[in-house]
């Protein structure tokens, strides 16, 4: 094995205390190109590149973390209680697509009142346009995103606005082109009965040799927190990471970022997406749970999307039978599927959330999310389909209910352009398969190809980038002062933000399509209906409103709540 470095070849030596392992010294400097061949092979990249300014297939270069000067410390108090996250694609957040253009941009996100900045995944991919779900190198940055030195620009201007950064990392698999990883070593496995994800071959964390693959991406993940000051991470599908150890990858990891909270004197935190609607995801490890300090909640969107939309398609199907009725236990309960029959499944799902002991902080709610939006064929958004006033009423129930609020971006305006699903494939038969496969599965759905975008085409990421010029006028410039409302009540009531789950108290009426909750002296009351609804909440006479969607007056002496057709209103009886 051999160090290729700066055109000079270093000879390798196996390491005598660390099975596996070889290496070398040599003196090298920040931007230095490297890289490995091994067995008398073609020169690879490092596993670890901190850079491949050449995109996957090309040299690594050496990054020197301490060339870089922090203009600013990191905020206190950046916690998921009281946050409001905001998801955001780099390549679509601006037409320039880069971390230095969305940095540019952090000031209307501070203006809006979000606290954390969500980025999709920034590992590098072959080509420029992506998602960021095929990342081949889990410890560099997108180059045609501005590589390392950008992305620490883009944390540094965040934390000079007081705002947090978390970063989706994708640990369950990687892309399948430019993938040089199994040449090292058995980082993936077929075992499992030949188990893998979805999306590639499933990574080796239970087999022999994983205890030096768990190590690759602990570090990995620790490496964002460390060397780019990032303050939390997504965690990227992990129902997809097999793992039949009795002490799991995610405990390991969960424990390893505590400490480094320690350490640093600062809390940073690991949000799951996850679709088991397991309530041990974020059960402390002590309780034997994970350990985990959030995730995802899709049951609470899938509730909100089947109530706003009357979609029952695929996984919609259970929620779409009393979409009010799922509402409301989303809201209380959590998991709408708690041990109930899925039929999407085809069994029996979930387990129950012990709403006396579990923080609503533990979980995170939503209307809109990358998923949501870019996997239907034609990336549509909810405002393709829907009114101001539905959509005004989806971003009340987000921003006031118990879990922690999340937008995607482009929604707190309503945003009329879409999100499609965009791929850059450099690899023409896996460009054609992508493409193939995108048109025959929504084939299933009715759609014909030509109605399906073409995931290969620059036009159909070019159509997914945000235009801003919408802001300024209505509807989408009364949306956004909607949201903001929304947002500083948030902030400024304590009552939603907090986290007794057995708190929430929600009634509703199916067929009338309304629905009212309660947290403290906060009651929240939506109207989904196209006809103005009359709802008896009873009055003690100091009700007041303070937000409201359309004219809305506080209950009367009658007790009535008066609420207009598609609507919402946030209001106080304390």
């Amino acid at each position: 094995m051999t160090l290729e470095l700066a055109g000079a070849a270093h000879p390798m030596a196996r390491d005598p205390e660390r099975a596996g392992w070889w290496t070398s010294t040599a003196p090298a400097a920040d931007g230095d190109r490297y890289g490995f061949a091994l067995d008398g092979g073609p020169v690879l990249p490092d596993p670890r590149a901190r850079r491949l300014p050449d995109g996957p297939g090309g040299l690594a270069a050496v990054v020197d973390h301490d060339t870089y000067v922090w203009e600013h410390g990191v905020p206190a108090r950046l916690r998921l209680r009281g946050g409001v996250l905001y998801e955001l694609h780099v390549g679509t957040f601006t037409p320039e697509g880069t971390l230095d253009a969305a940095a540019a941009r952090l000031g209307e996100l501070a203006g809006l009142g979000v606290t954390h900045v969500e980025l999709m995944p920034l590992c590098p991919f072959p080509g420029t346009r992506g998602w960021g779900y095929d990342g081949v190198a889990p410890w560099a940055v997108h180059e045609p995103y501005g590589g390392p030195p950008a992305l620490k620009r883009f944390v540094d201007a965040a934390h000079g606005l007081g705002l947090g950064v978390v970063l989706d990392v994708v640990h369950n698999h990687l892309g399948p082109s430019g993938n040089h990883l199994p040449s090292f070593g058995p980082y993936f496995t077929g075992a499992h009965g030949g188990a893998a994800t979805p999306w590639g071959p499933a990574v080796n964390l239970d087999g022999p040799g994983s205890d030096e693959v768990r190590a690759y991406f602990k570090s990995s993940a620790l490496a964002w927190l460390r060397d780019y000051r990032i303050d939390g991470l997504r965690l990227d599908a992990v129902h997809a990471l097999v793992d039949t150890r009795a002490l799991t990858f995610l405990e390991e990891l969960s424990a390893a970022v505590d400490a480094l909270s320690v350490e640093q004197g600062r809390r940073h935190f690991l949000i799951a997406e996850s679709d088991r609607c397991d309530p041990r995801t974020t059960a402390p490890r002590a309780s034997g749970g994970l350990g985990l300090h959030a995730q995802w909640n899709d049951d609470f969107h899938h509730a909100l999307h089947t109530a706003l939309t009357g979609e029952s398609q695929g996984y919609y199907a259970d929620f779409a039978r009393a979409p009010m009725a799922a509402l409301a236990k989303t809201l209380t309960r959590v998991f709408f599927h708690d041990g109930t029959y899925s039929t999407f499944r085809g069994r029996h799902h979930g387990r129950p959330v012990d709403r006396a002991r579990t923080s609503a902080h533990r979980f995170l709610g939503y209307a809109q999310t990358h998923d949501q939006v870019g996997n239907r064929a034609a990336g549509d958004r909810l405002s393709a389909t829907l009114s101001p006033g539905l959509l005004a009423c989806a971003a009340t129930l987000v921003l006031t209910g118990p879990a922690v609020p999340m937008l995607f971006m482009g929604e707190e305006w309503g945003a009329g352009t879409p999100w499609m699903y965009f791929t850059d494939h450099t690899d023409p038969e896996l460009a054609e398969a992508v493409r193939q496969g995108r048109r025959r599965e929504f084939a299933a759905y009715g759609w014909t190809e030509e109605d399906v975008p073409d995931p290969q085409d620059p036009a159909t990421r070019d159509r997914s980038v945000l235009d801003r010029d919408e802001r300024g006028r209505d509807p989408h410039k009364r949306l956004l002062a909607w949201h903001r409302e929304l947002i500083a009540l948030r902030r400024t009531l304590p009552d939603l933000t907090d986290p007794d789950l057995s708190a929430v108290r929600v009634a509703y009426d199916e067929e009338a399509r309304w629905l009212v909750f309660r947290r403290g002296d906060v009651r929240v009351a939506v109207n989904l209906g196209p006809k103005p609804a009359e709802i008896a909440l009873g009055s003690n006479g100091r009700d007041r409103v303070l937000a409201a969607w359309e004219r809305t007056e506080a209950p009367g002496r009658d007790g009535l709540l008066r609420l207009p057709a598609e609507s919402a209103a946030v209001f106080t009886d304390g």
